[in-house]
């Protein structure tokens, strides 16, 4: 088998090096194209094997899955590049939310697959959120799912979930990351305690917090439950974190749900409008 990746910025780096490190592939199976050439020429760096093109279309003759790991707004210039050179057995794969299945059948004559990835994906960790398209058959979906099973728990959602289950999954790692940031900078402040051992008290206890919500059996009720008795200092924080955060995370989901309408009517008018002249 062998992946190409158009795009190689942050997700896309990241999933090239988790396929790697998790030995799913060998560098030699990798095609990859992106138009900062010192993006690819780091990668090339470390995996010498790695097949770096100077052209999205090289990717994509070169590859029986493809990868799209751009910018909404840079979607369209990219499929109108390799449009005309793929195949119907050829796998295209979008990591980014607000582009559509149906944007993507619309316009290529290949089988479509979205599948949106995590950070956590860099440490064999979390979760690949997996929708497919109409051409999509079941051994095509086994064939993706084996491939990410080395670096994350696939896990087939339907499309119209992509937001939250994305705010959920994607997003989560940079909001659980801000609230430890801010939790280490005030125990710094109000106490004195160095920075890097705050830091990596927190750091643990998220570690350990993961590992008993996902293999110890816990709920994140059970397991807040069990922590804070009643009276208890805990249960004194978990007071003022309840008064204060009241409302918090229903308008954080409103807040990324705007910002994903925002960005899918402009995919829209760029796919549709577009098309129209």
């Amino acid at each position: 088998m062998n992946l190409g990746f158009i795009g190689t910025g942050s997700m896309g780096s990241i999933l090239i090096e988790a396929f790697i490190q998790s030995e799913a592939l060998e560098p030699k199976q990798i095609a990859a194209s992106n138009r900062t050439k010192s993006k690819t020429q780091k990668l090339t760096d470390q995996y010498p094997d790695l097949r770096i093109y100077p052209s999205n279309i090289e990717v994509a003759l070169e590859s029986d899955i493809i990868f799209i790991c751009v910018k909404p707004l840079e979607f369209k210039n990219v499929i109108d590049e390799i449009k005309n050179v793929l195949l119907p057995s050829q796998i295209i794969v979008s990591i980014t939310s607000p582009i559509l299945i149906k944007h993507l059948e619309d316009q290529l004559p290949c089988k479509i697959a979205k599948i949106i990835p995590s950070i956590t994906n860099h440490e064999c960790s979390g979760a690949s959120l997996c929708m497919y398209g109409n051409k999509i058959t079941e051994e095509d979906k086994q064939t993706l799912e084996e491939l990410l099973k080395p670096i994350s728990e696939p896990l087939r959602i339907s499309e119209k979930f992509t937001r939250v289950t994305s705010d959920i999954s994607s997003c989560g790692p940079a909001f659980l990351a801000f609230f430890i940031q801010n939790f280490v900078e005030a125990a710094v402040k109000e106490t004195g305690i160095p920075r890097e051992e705050a830091t990596r008290l927190a750091s643990e206890m998220v570690l350990g917090t993961g590992k008993l919500l996902t293999s110890g059996g816990f709920t994140p009720e059970t397991l807040t439950e069990r922590v804070c008795v009643p009276g208890g200092i805990t249960a004194e924080g978990i007071k003022l974190m309840s008064n204060e955060l009241d409302g918090v995370f229903n308008q954080l989901i409103q807040t990324t749900h705007a910002k994903y309408e925002e960005d899918l009517n402009k995919v829209e008018s760029m796919f549709y409008d577009s098309s129209k002249n």
